[in-house]
């Protein structure tokens, strides 16, 4: 027999909280402020000196060889589609679970995303998929660390080496989450960052693609700014002066700031308490859901050691009487205001005009019907947590069938 909880506020009863307590919400110190203020009164506020500090420091953090940062996250994917040589005909395979980037970098090359489908314990991207969706035409793989967990890197390594493919892990979610020890970031042929604000560190908007191979990082660093070249050893003809530089290739204005590069450095201080913060965080909420037969928690493989960026609630929808809509309404009634995270990519309208179907990857189709994200970030309090826990644990058991 279930024993009922209070009324959920949707139903009339009082809210968890009196506040609002949304999904994800950056911290921001003195220190990150006065970091910006010293730039701002420095001679550069772009293409100066923290750049390059700024790539030293994340290749510190992650061992990667290479760092090239760039304005957001999609400019890092871009690029390092353009690095890898994927081109008009090719195809990259990629799980439709993450944010729409992910498979529109092999679109803004011309080259055809294809959706291998995911664990459904895990959530991320499973090999087995992958290698059932490889073709002739498949010149890479766009592996997603989604929620922050590591992808799969060995299996996936082993599967890009065995048919001549590029890895590119999209670690959007991943910076201070480690593989068998080693920070991710080192790993994959590419890696690319995201430093949006709702991640473990931001720099308002930003992003990077770290490498261990020197060609991909001479790529790279020209396709982050116009194709220009100002190394001689690049150039076609002789420089006339100290002036001179010249376009090799094609590429884009993706520079990032050194406003925002001042800021990420000094948010960089901060990953590892972050990181702390947000372990104690799912810890807490791992240990409380997994009491209730209404909800699947997330599971982890041993190989990673996950600092997490999104937190997933996954509703059972047989053991409950209402849908993950009216679930989720019902969080926002407590004042718990959560997202969900994500929509298949393929369900959009632009993928279906290029002709993508539903139903072509049941077990990530089936994790969106049942998922929600919650509150996860630094600075929630002790009481922030259980208001969460309360609040789910309040609705799982109402609700429970």
């Amino acid at each position: 027999m279930v024993i009922k909880m209070e009324k959920p506020a949707i139903c009339g009863g009082t809210p968890v909280r009196d506040t609002k307590i949304f999904y994800g919400h950056q911290y921001i110190d003195e220190e990150d402020v006065q970091a910006v203020v010293d730039v701002l009164k420095s001679d550069y506020l772009t293409c100066g000196p923290k750049i390059a500090e700024l790539e030293k420091k994340l290749c510190e953090i992650t061992g990667a060889k290479y760092a090239v940062v760039c304005s957001n996250g999609t400019a890092a994917l871009h690029i390092a589609c353009m690095a890898a040589g994927i081109t008009r005909g090719d195809e990259v395979v990629s799980a439709p679970i993450t944010f729409a980037a992910s498979a529109n970098c092999a679109l803004y090359v011309g080259a055809k995303p294809v959706f291998a489908d995911i664990n459904d314990k895990t959530y991320n991207i499973d090999p087995a998929s992958v290698k059932e969706h490889i073709t002739g035409r498949t010149k890479a793989v766009v592996a997603v660390d989604f929620t922050g967990q590591s992808i799969e890197e060995e299996e996936l390594l082993n599967i890009c080496r065995e048919k001549n493919l590029v890895l590119i892990e999209d670690g959007a979610h991943v910076i201070g989450t480690k593989y068998k020890g080693r920070p991710n970031g080192s790993i994959a042929d590419m890696t690319t960052l995201s430093f949006h604000p709702v991640k473990t560190v931001t720099s308002g908007e930003g992003g990077a693609v770290l490498t261990n191979n020197e060609e991909y990082y001479r790529r790279l660093l020209l396709y982050r700014a116009h194709g220009i070249t100002r190394e001689t050893d690049q150039m076609e003809n002789e420089p006339d002066g100290p002036w001179y530089y010249e376009q090799i290739d094609l590429g884009f204005n993706y520079r990032m700031t050194d406003i925002q590069a001042a800021l990420l450095l000094s948010q960089l201080k901060k990953l590892p308490i972050f990181s702390k913060r947000r372990k104690e965080i799912v810890a807490r909420y791992d240990e409380a859901f997994s009491k209730l037969p209404q909800i699947a928690i997330q599971q982890e493989i041993p190989e990673s050691d996950t600092t997490r960026h999104l937190y997933i609630l996954r509703l059972i929808p047989e053991k409950l009487t209402i849908d993950r809509k009216q679930f989720f309404d019902a969080l926002g009634a407590e004042n718990i205001i959560c997202n969900v995270h994500y929509i298949p990519t393929y369900y959009f309208p632009y993928y279906q005009k290029l002709g993508y179907e539903k139903g072509i990857c049941p077990k990530a189709e089936k994790l969106y019907e049942e998922m929600i994200s919650l509150p996860l970030y630094y600075a929630m309090t002790d009481e922030d947590v259980q208001d969460v826990i309360r609040a789910v644990t309040k609705l799982a058991q109402y609700y429970a069938k």
